[in-house]
């Protein structure tokens, strides 16, 4: 074995997850080093060409708030921005963005390369070395060792990942690459329970060959939104989708060649994702539905390959050419890249901590689909998450650790850590008891004085956030003191159909009408400071949600003390008389930091919680007891 060198943290892996990760580490000033199986794949979307989406936009604001990259290089690489959800309430309002795939990826490596303290290999690497339940470093396929305090793994679908296109199948972390198979061994020899998962992707078109006058043009919002705060503005050409369906021809294709599907013959052993199945699936389980969307989404500006969002496949070639043929638009299509399954292993990710760093062994990370998420959301801000948690360890302080009231990245962290998941996990707004609090619009103020703590957010930018924050607070404050009287609106009033007011009114109560804008306000009673979009963006939906959002921060607080009655470490939950065997055996397998945890944990009754409660309190007493005797 030959020693190369030491590194404080190593990254595996150059995914979004591992981007993400050896980006934070290397900012806070850590030497780190980012291994990546292939360099020409680094930031890739293995995927479809899209950031963001319902919940998924709140993740990738929550990003960038904190510190992360992926928003400004969404933003750089955006050639299509909508907000989804604008006929609902602010809370599931959603920014989504197609993408340039290869300038996404030529963006990030870009970054990733001028960044300090950061050294980019590639490399196979085969093992963790550990010794004494403590990460000691990495040992690659050629033989040599890196040492390093923090080690975090970002395999995606690599470790022993397989393909599956009609009943062929063979070894591959993605199409064309190599997969990563003494890694996943490593782990399951340090004693780490691991499963398996699968996910799917469908064929990739050539435009040339689409009718696009049989489809549904599906345009962007204009102007662009973009999703980082320090984004001034998107330069890039902006391209539309495309809307088309699939028919009773397609689904009578698919049906008569189920016995040619790995998904349906038993080839596939993996669990697929349960919110974004194949066409197999959908046509099966919904044979009701007479059609299917297939959303055509563009891969870039300088290419013609189009991906056919809603056709997922793993089926035979010959099939996938036949199915496609029947759906409107695409009669004379021609597949560039067939679309096909992938299994991959996965560590259950009850495993780790709320810090990503694993309960085995000290100063190993995990982060994004090793840990069984789907999408490149879910894994980027565990990777941040990863990074920011391993450079706060050793500098020996606290974690940072996000409640499930503070973010939607704390909502997934811990339904992954005290939850579990046994199919790929996706987030959603609903999953999320707060979304009220976690609005899209509002994750800077949120979120970025602990991305500021963290060193990744400069001075500058975190000071303008403070000041946007003093001037919605200043422009609420001065709305609750200022009145207009009938004779000055009534005839504004009148002219939008409002109900008018018979006594003088409080500016605060007419935003709170739901057809009072902030921009009507404004007509009548401008603020004395010139105030920006965003800041009264915030000053009417902080308005007109004030009831709601009161109503949400109680109950979370409530959540905080939960969250405040620590577990101390090592407690033996076997003492706790009354606990049944599988409550028992449940928290053994979880180890919950506190009771807020604990009471997350399916199947933990309030009684159950009731004797913790008691017996953690008796452990306290007797500590204090033996400390003054």
């Amino acid at each position: 074995m030959l020693k190369e060198r030491d590194y404080d943290v190593i990254v595996i892996g150059a995914g979004h997850a591992g981007c993400e990760a050896a980006l934070a580490a290397s900012r806070m000033g850590f030497s780190t080093c980012l291994f990546t199986m292939n360099l020409d794949t680094i930031g890739q979307m293995s995927c479809n060409p899209a950031i963001g989406g319902l919940a998924k936009g709140h993740i990738v604001r929550e990003i960038d708030a904190l510190g992360g990259e992926m928003a400004k290089i969404t933003d750089k690489a955006g050639i299509q921005f909508r907000i989804l959800n604008k006929s609902k309430g602010p809370a599931v309002w959603s920014l989504r963005a197609q993408a340039d795939r290869v300038l996404y990826k030529l963006e990030i490596r870009k970054v990733l390369e001028s960044q300090n303290n950061l050294d980019i290999k590639q490399a196979s690497v085969e093992k963790i070395v550990a010794e004494d339940g403590k990460t000691e470093g990495v040992l690659t396929s050629l033989g040599i060792f890196y040492g390093a305090a923090a080690v975090i793994v970002t395999t995606g679908t690599f470790l022993k990942g397989l393909i599956h296109i009609g009943l062929e199948n063979f070894q591959a972390g993605r199409a064309g690459e190599f997969p990563s198979v003494g890694l996943s061994n490593s782990l399951r020899e340090l004693g780490f329970e691991m499963g398996r998962l699968k996910t799917g992707t469908p064929p990739r078109l050539d435009a040339k060959t689409i009718d696009f006058s049989k489809t549904e043009p599906q345009y962007g919002d204009e102007p662009p939104l973009a999703f980082s705060y320090s984004t001034e503005k998107i330069t890039n050409p902006q391209l539309p989708c495309y809307i088309t369906y699939t028919n009773p021809e397609t689904h009578k294709i698919i049906l008569g060649s189920l016995d040619r599907s790995p998904l349906y013959s038993g080839k596939i052993q993996g669990i697929g994702p349960r919110y974004c199945p194949s066409i197999e699936d959908k046509v099966v389980r919904f044979s009701d539905k007479l059609r299917h969307q297939v959303f055509l989404e563009p891969e870039g500006i300088e290419t013609k390959e189009y991906y056919a969002n809603g056709i997922s496949t793993s089926l035979p070639y010959d099939v996938q050419v036949k199915l496609v043929r029947t759906i409107p638009g695409l009669e004379n299509t021609e597949i560039m890249r067939p679309g096909y399954a992938i299994e991959y292993d996965f560590v259950f990710p009850t495993q780790i901590k709320h810090n990503l760093e694993t309960k085995r062994i000290s100063g190993l990370f995990l982060a994004g689909q090793i840990n069984g998420t789907s999408g490149y959301e879910e894994a980027a801000a565990q990777g941040l998450m990863a990074g920011i948690n391993a450079g706060l360890k050793l500098r020996g302080k606290e974690p940072l650790i996000l409640g499930r009231q503070e973010a939607y990245i704390g909502v997934l962290i811990d339904d992954l850590i005290t939850k579990g998941t046994s199919e790929p996990y996706r987030m959603f707004t609903s999953r999320a008891e707060y979304r009220l609090l976690l609005r899209h619009d509002n994750a800077d103020l949120r979120l970025m004085e602990k991305g500021f703590n963290a060193g990744l957010i400069k001075t500058g930018q975190f000071k303008k956030v403070e000041e946007k924050k003093r001037l919605v607070s200043a422009e609420i404050d001065r709305l609750k003191k200022t009145r207009l009287k009938p004779s000055q609106i009534n005839a504004a009033l009148a002219e939008i159909g409002a109900a008018a007011i018979t006594e003088d009114i409080i500016l605060e109560q007419l935003l709170k009408r739901p057809e009072i804008t902030y921009e009507f306000i404004k007509r009548f009673s401008p603020s004395e400071k010139s105030l920006n979009s965003d800041v009264e963006k915030q000053v009417e939906i902080q308005t007109k949600y004030d009831g709601y959002i009161t109503r949400q921060l109680e109950t979370a607080e409530k959540l905080k003390k939960g969250e405040g009655k620590k577990i101390p470490e090592g407690f033996d939950y076997g003492l706790v008389n009354g606990l049944s065997t599988e409550i028992l055996e449940k928290l053994k397998r979880v180890m919950p930091e506190n009771l807020g945890q604990a009471g997350r944990i399916p199947g933990i009754t309030p009684a159950a919680l009731s004797l913790l409660l008691i017996n953690i309190e008796k452990k306290k007493r007797q500590g204090k007891k033996e400390k003054q005797t």
